[in-house]
């Protein structure tokens, strides 16, 4: 009875202080979000001899999260959000025009972002420099993602005792076989396509031959191109680039300094002397700095239009059902398609994609609602740092495919994996399993027992089904045959590059791109932009589902890099049905 006692009064404490808790968050949301509100009504104020500070570093999404928690101090469990990709494109192109705009100071060391979303920024850069506005770029340390974003600086800094790397690209997997083996778990295979490497780490432990081979094709073209960006904008050759990684020449400041990879060692209290100069302020003068998050509320060219133009954001796995920002819920992405299918005031779809795939029953739903919606309108793809497997299923429908030449696309394969634990269970745990079924095959299927040649040929058999049914569809959309598009199948990887030349995707070039060629089809004078489908509240999140998301920052916060390997482990776990996606996570440094 004691311990009931103190259960009891322990669960009712627990509840107690939980509820405080949300109640105060609620407070503080609510009085943060007046705050922001008086922040807007004040609107940003100009000054002459601005200079935009650009801060890179941390995650780059596809697109600005509201957060009426950003003026909390709650730690990991809701760090800040970020300036998305959506406005840091925006803000520059402003920042171009703006007369009262002199420059950009670029501070920036480690940008958390895919390929083709630092090429989307850095062709933004370049646009900025071309109104003959100054670049200075100055970091402690430059990685090879943020040093290929500084190379368009007109003037690069390196702290006198910083670092810059120059060393090549590398793709890591993790391999589970041995590991599974041991704790006498067999991993049952399903798949079509040789390139398919989704299923290499359950079943060896190494690449094979013809992973080992798109791995060594697709990194080349991305490293290949990085470097043609840095030789044209340094005016170093492509030889030298690669002798610097090759011999690791790059070993101190100094060394930045002679390979001509920066063009001066100084602290940043130095920088800002030079900047000052520049925009003609004496030393005393302070500089008018303006972060990003500030020039958001800068006045820009309203549009009063009756035409628009809808931009459907695609991000992450794609599963069965409602998603989030970092998921693509079949449910939640179809409704947004076919809303703007819908609504006559939307001339023109962009349907922007950044997935690895996931779900081949989640693809095809959302599928059905690009056919539909490019029957009834301009309907554009612009692919992001990844749109292959089944984010290439639901790209292929498009009236045109835009990548960046880093893009990751293709993937043109499925698979299905069912673990076997039935050994596991009983050789190291002890445990039984006992079964009855009405039917000879009626847990065909189960993770308790392995599945026997009968059914494993009616497993194979769906996902022969599946495999031909996305080539077909591919090759309608593409309008080729569908022996063509099985050739550059079978689960291969390519860059924007390549397929571009195999004619997956129809032009290189970023989102930008792809609305002004929706434009053009649609044959709009004038249009405004509107975003969907429409970001999720996030006080509902946090009250609602939103503790896996908090669970999710936290781990992330706190395991840094080594998160990654997580996440591969639990994606294995959440695997339902015939996946068409790419391996678990490609890690390129």
């Amino acid at each position: 009875m004691k311990q009931f006692f103190g259960a009891f009064f322990g669960s009712i404490l627990g509840l107690l202080i939980t509820g405080i808790i949300v109640a105060l968050i609620v407070v503080a949301s609510v009085m943060g979000a007046l705050k922001d509100t008086m922040d807007d009504d004040e609107s940003y104020t100009s000054k002459q001899n601005s200079v935009l500070r650009l801060n890179l570093n941390g995650e780059i999404k596809e697109r600005s999260v509201k957060n009426p928690f950003e003026n909390l101090d709650l730690g990991p469990l809701m760090p800040k959000s970020g300036i998305g990709l959506n406005d840091i494109l925006a803000n520059l192109k402003k920042a171009k025009a703006d007369k009262d705009i002199k420059g950009i100071y670029l501070e920036i060391s480690e940008p958390v972002a895919g390929f083709a979303t630092l090429e989307e920024i850095r062709n933004a850069l370049l646009d900025f420099k071309s109104s003959g506005k100054f670049i200075y770029a100055y970091s402690e340390a430059y990685s090879q993602k943020a040093y290929y974003l500084a190379s368009t600086a007109s003037k690069l800094f390196l702290n006198p005792q910083g670092a810059l790397e120059i060393k090549g690209l590398s793709s890591q997997m993790l391999f589970f076989k041995n590991m599974l083996e041991k704790l006498n778990v067999e991993v049952q295979i399903f798949r079509h396509g040789k390139f398919k490497s989704a299923i290499e780490p359950f079943m060896l432990d190494k690449m094979s031959e013809a992973n080992r081979a798109q791995v060594e094709t697709y990194l080349g073209s991305l490293w290949n191109h990085m470097i043609a960006g840095i030789s044209k904008s340094r005016a170093i050759s492509l030889n030298e680039i690669n002798t610097m990684a090759n011999d690791l020449l790059i070993r101190t400041p100094d060394d930045a300094v002679k390979y001509k990879l920066v063009d001066e060692l100084k602290y940043e209290d130095e920088v800002f002397s030079t900047i000052k100069k520049t925009i003609s302020l004496t030393e005393k003068d302070k500089i008018s700095f303006v972060t990003l998050d500030k020039y958001i509320h800068a006045p820009d060219v309203l549009v009063r239009s009756k035409n628009k133009v809808a931009i459907i954001y695609a991000v992450g796995e794609i599963v069965s059902g409602e998603g989030d920002d970092n998921k693509i819920g079949s449910v939640e992405i179809a409704k947004a398609i076919k809303d703007a299918r819908l609504d006559t005031t939307i001339k023109a779809i962009v349907f922007r994609v950044n997935s690895p795939g996931g779900s081949a029953l989640a693809s095809d739903v959302i599928w059905r609602e690009t056919i539909l919606a490019q029957k009834a309108k301009p309907f554009v793809v612009s692919m992001g740092d990844v749109a292959a497997s089944g984010g290439y299923y639901i790209s292929c429908a498009a009236d045109r495919i835009f990548a960046e030449p880093n893009t990751i696309t293709g993937s043109i394969g499925v698979f299905g994996m069912i673990p076997n634990a039935q050994k596991a269970l009983s050789e190291k745990l002890g445990i039984t399993v006992d079964t009855v079924n009405t039917n000879k095959h009626s847990d065909v299927g189960t993770i308790l027992r392995g599945a026997s040649g009968i059914e494993y040929d009616y497993i194979q058999q769906s996902v022969e089904r599946i495999y031909d049914v996305f080539i077909s569809k591919v090759a309608q959309g593409r309008h080729t045959q569908k022996n063509n598009i099985d050739s550059i199948g079978q689960g291969r990887v390519w860059s924007g590059i390549d397929a571009l030349k195999i004619h997956l995707v129809d032009e290189l070039g970023g989102i930008s791109n792809a609305v002004a060629y929706a434009v053009k089809l649609a044959k709009l004078p004038n249009y405004k932009i509107i975003d969907l489908p429409k970001q999720k509240d996030p006080l509902q999140e946090l009250l609602g589902n939103g503790k896996e998301e908090m669970e999710t920052r936290a781990m992330k916060t706190n395991l840094g890099e080594q998160y990654i390997y997580i996440k591969q482990l639990k994606n294995v776990m959440q695997l339902k049905g015939i996946q068409a996606r790419l391996p678990y996570e490609m890690i390129i440094e």
